[in-house]
């Protein structure tokens, strides 16, 4: 018997051992009085100093994941233009993030939706807990403002069972300020540079007694590196609490955001090759552009219902319209709604040291879509109209029983359950418009083990064993006047080995992972201007390793490194034998050496190397060169409330392919290639109160 037909019958049994006993509050309370007075979690070493409190306790509180998990504070990209989710991530080891055009971001952990024709899927994005993914798994995150941006959470494959569900790539999770840990009570901060991008961004926080508050926006508009890359972006936070004392708290957080991005299209390599400036002429012709308006909304709160018994609960309601001429003109307006709740309990199991979560996720979401010629970028005729509905409802906990002080057994699991609804209607004078009703529901059960052990210095050593599974979104299902096309769920079991800590100067996260994965939901484009066809491979596997280094070489000399290894291939298939599937470069590295004097002024060189070749078809036929990117930044701290910086990047103005699109058999006439952006100069000046 093969690991990965053992997998499944291991995990679960190795689950059964390992879950700890949820008590009730009773024996929650007697376990209590008599538990040792000893830390009731694991850490990751030192705090850093450089980090707020805020984002000190979210680092404490991943560092009881037996798995991989990052944090970055906003804190750590303040010195440069960071524009959108790729300049968040940047420093993330494992996180492949990058863009296309304007805030279209390629986003994926692990091989997450690499064969996915546009936005996001096999990844749960979030903002403050509410999904900006639709219902049905699909979505994108460039509704997303760094600027309003406290922390990010990154949980890299199923560490993100704390969010319910059970994708391969696991969650995003970007946290807004508040009016207690936003770090100041105004801020006024203008960025301006290359491309006639000018950026203005105001925020205000503050607390009176119980209550606080925080109020931000930002305006952004830039003409781009290529033609047909206009932008005019606007965003907004409100977010206000009240505390009922310690550990109780309920908040309401609204964010807006108004998108207009023209987008300049994917080019042929010799298209490339003679002006990789150019915007595709098909783009251009029918000024192709995404025009987005939306607001979410959560009410939530975190109450402690005891000692060591903890309540978190939200409800949220997101609503969002969308103006997208493409090959032809998208009109669609989608409503999600949802509910989740989740009880943190710490306490004694068995005579032993333990802390559980149990939890629950109700969701659903409704799209009304309608499509028209595109006619120079207004619409024309009617060509599609639909009613998309889809639901979820995940189920989901995990325990940790300390076998030792030092050494915790890791055992969870989520039950999901998801459904696809899908009505078309006859156009009268459209051809391949025809009436349909169609509605699939998929369920699964998704167990997970674990160990994480952590030595007196505070270094941890991590291993888990995790299923993952992701149904297809209503867009991969493809339906026909016959109903959905035989698409089926997307399964895997990922074990992952890792350890990260600090010693001395070095701070140091080092994953190995592989993931052994049935019918991956691939996609390949079939033609130039015509959506992606989905299809389930047989077998595939993902493996690698996610590494960052962070070493204070000497006072105010830092050197931080991340790398990542991504091996993704083809398992024995009848087609494609064991090829390599394309998009993600097999090395990605990327390293910057800061350093900071007293007297306030600081640089920092960096580079960014994608080491490998990428290939661009299925068939792998065709790659596309890789390629290394030089960039400094720099800053100055005028005073307590003055700074400034400057971001320059791309300095030998390297002509390069940021990432491509899947083909099945790559030709000279795959419009498969985006360009990344030339040498460009951004400058930026903060003032805080």
């Amino acid at each position: 018997m093969s690991l990965q037909d053992r997998a499944p019958r291991g995990a679960l049994m190795l689950g059964a051992c390992a879950w700890p006993l949820l008590a009730l509050p009773g024996v929650t309370q007697a376990a209590e009085a008599a538990a040792p007075t000893v830390d009731t979690v694991i850490v990751t070493g030192a705090r850093n100093p450089e980090d707020p409190p805020v984002v000190q306790d979210a680092r404490q509180r991943l560092s009881e994941t037996p798995g991989a998990v990052s944090v970055i504070s906003q804190e750590s990209y303040a010195g440069r233009a960071a524009l959108a989710l790729d300049d968040v991530l940047r420093d993330a080891p494992g996180v492949y993030a990058q863009r296309k055009w304007g805030g279209d971001i390629r986003l994926s952990i692990r091989g997450s939706g690499i064969g996915n024709a546009n936005h996001n899927r096999g990844l749960l994005i979030a903002q403050d807990g509410v999904p900006l993914n639709e219902a049905d798994g699909y979505g994108d995150s460039q509704v997303a403002d760094p600027l309003n941006t406290r922390f990010t959470e990154v949980y890299r494959g199923g560490n993100a069972l704390r969010f319910g569900g059970a994708l391969l790539g696991g969650a995003i999770n970007m946290v807004t300020p508040t009016g207690r840990d936003a770090g100041y009570d105004a801020q006024v901060r203008v960025d301006g540079g290359s491309f006639g991008l000018i950026r203005e961004h105001a925020a205000l926080a503050r607390t009176h007694g119980d209550w606080d508050v925080y109020l931000a926006g930002t305006n952004q508009t830039g003409q781009g590196w290529r033609p047909q890359s206009q932008q005019n972006l606007q965003f907004g936070a409100l977010n206000v609490g009240r505390s009922f004392g310690e550990g109780r708290e309920v908040r309401f957080i609204l964010n807006g955001s108004n998108i207009a991005q023209e987008i300049p299209g994917a080019l042929t390599r010799a298209q490339f090759d003679a002006d990789p400036r150019q915007a595709a002429a098909g783009n251009v012709a029918n000024d192709q552009s995404r025009n987005q308006r939306g607001l979410r909304g959560s009410l939530r709160t975190t109450w402690r219902l005891a000692d060591g018994l903890t309540l978190e609960a939200a409800a949220y309601a997101v609503w969002k319209d969308l103006d997208h001429p493409i090959f032809q003109v998208i009109d669609q307006q989608s409503r999600n709604y949802g509910a989740f709740a989740r009880l943190d309990w710490e306490g004694q199991a068995a005579g032993r040291r333990a802390d559980a979560y149990l939890g629950a996720w109700a969701r659903t979401g409704d799209l009304d879509s309608n499509f028209y010629v595109n006619v120079k970028g207004a619409r024309g005729a009617p060509t599609s109209r639909t009613l998309q509905n889809a639901e979820a409802f995940d189920v989901f906990g995990e325990g940790r029983l300390f076998v030792t002080d030092r050494l915790a057994l890791v055992g969870g699991a989520t039950w999901g359950l998801a459904r696809r609804d899908y009505r078309s209607f006859a156009i009268p004078g459209a051809a391949g418009t025809f009436d349909l009703d169609a509605r699939k529901t998929y369920d699964w059960i998704a167990p997970r083990v674990g160990m994480l052990w952590e030595d007196e210095g505070g270094a941890q050593v991590f291993a888990n064993l995790t299923r993952s599974v992701e149904p297809p979104n209503l867009g991969s299902m493809s339906p026909t006047n016959t109903g959905f096309a035989p698409v089926r769920a997307q399964a895997a079991w990922t074990a992952e080995i890792g350890t990260r800590g600090r010693r001395g100067p070095l701070l140091w996260d080092v994953t190995l992972y592989r993931a052994w994965l049935d019918r991956e939901l691939l996609q390949y484009t079939v033609g130039n201007g015509v959506p992606a066809s989905t299809f389930n491979a047989d077998e595939t596997v993902h493996q690698g390793i996610e590494a960052a280094a962070d070493w204070r070489v000497a006072e105010g000399l830092r050197l931080r490194q991340t790398w990542t290894w991504s091996d993704f291939r083809f398992k024995d298939d009848a087609q494609y034998g064991d090829n390599r599937l394309p998009i993600v470069p097999e090395h990605f590295y990327r390293a910057e050496l800061r350093y900071e004097h007293p007297a306030g002024w600081w640089v920092a060189p960096a580079v960014e190397w994608s080491a490998s070749d990428i290939w661009v078809d299925y068939r792998n036929t065709v790659k596309a060169p890789s390629y290394a990117v030089w960039s400094v930044g720099g800053g100055y701290r005028v005073n307590a409330r003055l700074s400034v910086f400057v971001d320059a990047r791309n300095l030998a103005d390297k002509a390069y392919v940021s990432n491509v699109q899947a083909q099945i058999a790559a030709t000279a006439a795959s419009a498969a290639y985006w360009p990344g952006d030339g040498r460009s100069v951004f400058g930026g000046i903060t003032w805080t109160y």
